[in-house]
């Protein structure tokens, strides 16, 4: 289906119109007036893009304003921006390649992340024998925030069963969770109290705040070692109109948080409880396991998410509550599920 503007809470094919339950925009902010003025006037300073190094004589005030930021709200020592989230885990794997031994990955851990080679965390619904042995090194493991077709962030509980010697480094993709949960969608790095040696967090912003680009957040050091890698030194930097609208924009974020959360409350009141869906209250995306449904809303004219992850799997079918959608929204959604 090829669309002709933004699609928000209702697109229009073949001249109908449609609710629309798709996409990343969590918080709605691509078709928000406020946030859209934000980024028209960061265009109108700072220019469509600016295609030098960071590493140049000429440094923009944007990138410290807009990190600083992102350090501030993710709750981590540093950050810096990179042109994509994909970037972003590409530039950090890069780097841990070098400083690891081996590298653990939970199941379906998102491309951004992924390193040939990885070892499952869990072997038989236990954790791996080889990261509870006596040898001692350096490892890494991979997780997305939130799984894919889970509801919930990733339970890290194991590392507390990781011996001492075992040098733990965590790598965290945010780029579902960022913006979402934790304290006014501050993501769930800051939450993460378990023993590891460093915990990095990797996210695209291209989702919940509306911007094209990525997120690296982490200890000092591990920033400084970022920027000073030649892929980072010898690409452009995320568009600085963007970034300076990521410090612009907090009061934005904050307000169009909670109204993403008083909808997914809402829809939590008159869901029915159903095998079929897997929907929990505090997360934006509905997990559909029946085929069934996505016709019937279908339609009902209600168009969802539904695409494949790789080339050989099952179409992924989920349904995504944005902060733009109405009370009324929801209840044509609800009513077509309970049903």
């Amino acid at each position: 289906m090829i669309v002709e503007k933004f699609p928000d809470r209702i697109i229009e094919i073949d001249q109908e119109q449609y609710l629309y339950f798709g996409g990343t925009a969590y918080l709605g902010l691509p078709t928000n007036k406020s946030f859209q003025d934000l980024v028209i006037k960061n265009i109108l300073n700072w220019g469509t893009t600016y295609g030098s190094s960071r590493t140049a004589n000429i440094k923009l005030k944007a990138y410290d304003e807009g990190e600083k930021f992102l350090a501030s709200h993710i709750g981590s020592d540093s950050t810096v921006t990179v042109s994509s989230g994909m970037l972003a885990g590409k530039l950090v794997i890069d780097l841990m390649k070098k400083q690891t031994d081996c590298f653990f990955r939970f199941n379906d851990t998102h491309n951004a992340i992924s390193i040939e080679n990885s070892l499952p965390l869990f072997v038989n619904d236990k954790l791996n024998d080889l990261l509870l042995d006596s040898k001692r090194e350096k490892i890494t493991i991979l997780t997305d925030g939130v799984p894919t077709f889970e509801t919930k962030p990733a339970d890290l509980s194991f590392l507390k069963q990781i011996p001492n010697h075992k040098e733990v480094t965590l790598i965290l993709d945010e780029s579902h969770s960022f913006g979402i949960l934790g304290k006014n969608g501050s993501g769930i790095y800051s939450s993460i109290q378990y023993p590891v040696k460093r915990k990095i967090m990797v996210s695209s912003l291209g989702k919940a705040f509306g911007l094209t680009g990525g997120v690296i957040a982490g200890d000092f050091g591990f920033i400084n070692e970022i920027k000073e890698m030649e892929t980072f030194t010898s690409a452009a930097g995320m568009n600085p109109a963007f970034v300076q609208t990521l410090s612009d924009a907090a009061e934005i974020y904050t307000w169009q948080h909670i109204k993403l959360l008083d909808n997914l409350k809402y829809l939590d009141s008159i869901l029915i409880k159903n095998n079929n869906i897997k929907f929990d209250k505090n997360y934006p995306l509905i997990y559909l396991l029946s085929k069934e449904l996505v016709e019937k809303l279908k339609n009902e004219k209600i168009i969802i998410a539904s695409f494949k992850y790789t080339k050989d799997a099952e179409p992924l079918n989920r349904i995504v509550i944005t902060a733009n959608h109405l009370k009324e929204d929801l209840d044509k959604l609800a009513a077509v599920l309970n049903s």
